[in-house]
């Protein structure tokens, strides 16, 4: 049987991101670590190219939500998998949070990862405003780990296949290992995948590696065109926790794969019993679930990536407001253009539609405008791939000057503040950390912490003491 012609025999690698983008996407981030634990011994016996299970949203969702430790869901998760490197996403200077840190937070930060078991670094900016990304880069091949480049995707005036390779170009010089082009909002066609996919294996060096998210329906189109024109990789998740604002699903591109020159060989019966308990964990979750199944042919105007889509559905159902969100999406459009088209990557995304939000619900375009998007106009979170509208940077800056330097360049060495605010609710660097990342949502996670060890400790004297 012919399946075309496909540039390279090499068998695809498949990343998985079930606990990182799949259940962000699909459950609003909301699975706690004890629930991931019972999938992780099958999961490493698949045969995945790597694991992406850590940062983006998972980190401030643990502490604000959860009760859970990121940290130790990491080392947990490195015990576990024996066979499947570890991968976090990690949003330059931003970390796993919303803001710029200081170039020590991040130094400290990303080894610190590196030693509780993270083993590549997915490193983005937001704005692809690489000096943003310089630390982060450097930190983490210090620690002697793989550093893999992004893409953000996006449509925009200001952005070209040329432009995309150029950028990739310099992350190759910087470091990068790899290149992810990331279509979070699910909008690459299947021309586009293969045009861009073919230029970027001739410009580089390194492995290319595509991620789309199927809102817009033509992720698992784009996948295939990308695997003919030679892609290396692409993400994945196992099927019920896949397709709608999620990533395609691992088994169908497993089975279209089959007898082809890029087969991966790899056996379908092994999902069997892990898609099983991925249904029931879904239905453990279901409060969490997105409404948004199908294709949303709307991301292709508004550009919103799944995960915050379901975040945006969560914070107007909070607010009684759910029938809202085609206004919201719609007004979305606009506040990016007025942004500059940044690629809707966090912390950009979250930006622009909170800044839809509050305008949509208060009836006044800018009539309140976010500390955070007052910094972006400031030039606090790097460069636009655009101009910003004037109208919005007068609102938020009046005649205040923009900043032109690198945003991190500004900000003053955090770690001993952090050491001495935190005082005694950290017990380890993990939890300055912890606590410099996200100073207001901490204290509360770090006191709970604090108990929950020292009752565990009290625990085994009184074992001890009894069995004396």
């Amino acid at each position: 049987m012919s399946y075309g012609v496909f540039s390279t025999n090499t068998p695809v690698r498949f990343n998985s991101l079930e606990f990182r983008d799949g259940q962000q996407s699909m459950l609003a981030t909301r699975v706690k670590t004890k629930d991931m634990l019972p999938f992780l011994e099958r999961m490493d016996k698949i045969g995945f190219d790597n694991m992406e299970m850590w940062g983006g949203a998972t980190f401030d969702v643990c502490i604000r939500y959860l009760n859970d430790d990121p940290w130790e869901r990491l080392r947990k998760f490195k015990a576990a998998m024996k066979n499947t490197p570890l991968k976090m996403v990690c949003r330059g200077q931003n970390l796993v949070g919303y803001r710029a840190y200081p170039d020590d937070i991040v130094r400290r930060f990303i080894t610190a990862a590196a030693k509780n078991g993270i083993d590549i670094f997915l490193i983005f900016d937001a704005l692809e405003d690489l000096r943003n990304c310089e630390t982060a880069f450097d930190a983490a091949l210090q620690a002697g780990k793989k550093v893999e480049g992004s893409i953000q995707y996006n449509i925009s005036p200001y952005h070209t296949d040329k432009m995309r390779i150029q950028n990739a170009l310099v992350q190759q010089k910087m470091g990068a290992g790899a290149i992810h082009i990331e279509d979070m909002a699910g909008l690459m066609t299947p021309g586009g995948a293969y045009s861009l996919v073919s230029e970027m294996k001739a410009a580089l060096d390194i492995p290319v590696y595509l991620h789309c998210h199927c809102t817009g329906g033509m992720a698992e189109m784009s996948y295939w065109e990308a695997i003919r024109a030679g892609v290396d990789g692409v993400d994945v998740t196992t099927s019920p926790l896949g397709l709608g604002p999620s990533l395609p699903a691992i088994e169908s591109l497993i089975a279209a794969l089959r007898g082809t020159p890029r087969d991966p060989k790899i056996d379908l019966s092994l999902f069997n019993s892990l898609n099983n308990d991925f249904k029931k964990l879904r239905k453990k979750y279901a409060e969490n679930a997105s409404e948004l199944v199908g294709v949303d042919v709307g991301c292709l105007q508004h550009q919103i990536p799944g995960g915050m889509l379901t975040n945006l559905e969560s914070q107007l159902k909070a607010m009684n407001a759910f029938d809202r969100l085609p206004e919201v999406l719609e007004e979305a459009i606009q506040v990016r253009a007025d942004m500059g088209y940044p690629p809707l990557a966090t912390p950009s995304s979250q930006m622009c539609g909170q800044q839809a939000t509050t305008n949509v619900l208060s009836g006044k375009r800018y009539g309140t405008i976010s500390k955070e998007m007052k910094d972006y106009c400031r030039g606090m979170y790097g460069k636009a791939p655009g101009p910003l509208n004037p109208e919005l940077v007068k609102k938020a800056l009046g005649d205040e000057e923009p900043i032109t330097c690198r945003p991190a360049d500004l900000i003053p060495a955090g770690w001993d503040q952090a050491v001495k605010e935190v005082g005694d609710l950290a017990s380890c660097e993990e939890d300055v950390l912890t606590y410099a990342l996200f100073p207001t949502v901490a204290p509360a996670f770090l006191e709970s912490k604090k108990a929950r060890l020292e009752n565990t400790h009290k625990y085994k004297i009184e074992r001890v003491d009894k069995k004396a």
